[in-house]
């Protein structure tokens, strides 16, 4: 099926018009700088989301940071998408003078997605608090400084 970017980017903006998804832009962490294209776009509401796309499993990871998210934003961070070089951080929260980085996975299994999730936080050259958010069951403590949390935990006492 072929559509235009246009009518795209005219639908998303329809939605987020309604309050059905959110746009969150994406900055440079570096250069403290918001980009123009690249925003990523969450639901406000996953029971509608699980309405409108279905829940399959395979969408767990997705899900897990769409929740993250929406937790942060209803205890009044404001958030964006980071940027460093090539790396992603899932989410960079801001409120008052206090600064997040947080990166959000279903589970960490290898080496591999423990290098990304971890790897991509150590790069970051300040202080701020950094956490990694999972459903691993064996988890708690800090790993180089950045704490890892188990979902449960993060949105109850967090």
């Amino acid at each position: 099926m072929k559509i235009s970017p246009n009518i795209v980017l005219n639908y998303l903006s329809h939605l987020v018009s309604v309050y059905l998804i959110v746009k969150v832009q994406r900055t440079d962490i570096c250069g403290k700088k918001i980009f123009e294209i690249g925003q990523k776009y969450y639901f406000e509401d996953l029971g509608i989301r699980n309405t409108v796309v279905r829940y399959v499993q395979k969408d767990i990871g997705n899900v897990l940071e769409n929740l993250v998210f929406i937790h942060l934003i209803q205890k009044g961070y404001t958030v964006t998408i980071g940027k460093m070089n090539h790396k992603e951080i899932d989410f960079v929260c801001d409120k008052r003078n206090e600064r997040l980085y947080i990166q959000v996975a279903y589970m960490i299994p290898d080496e591999k997605t423990h290098e990304r999730e971890f790897g991509n936080l150590i790069a970051i050259p300040d202080n701020y608090k950094k956490i990694v958010i999972s459903m691993d069951d064996m988890i708690g403590g800090s790993y180089k400084g950045i704490e890892h949390l188990h979902v449960l935990d993060f949105l109850t006492h967090f």
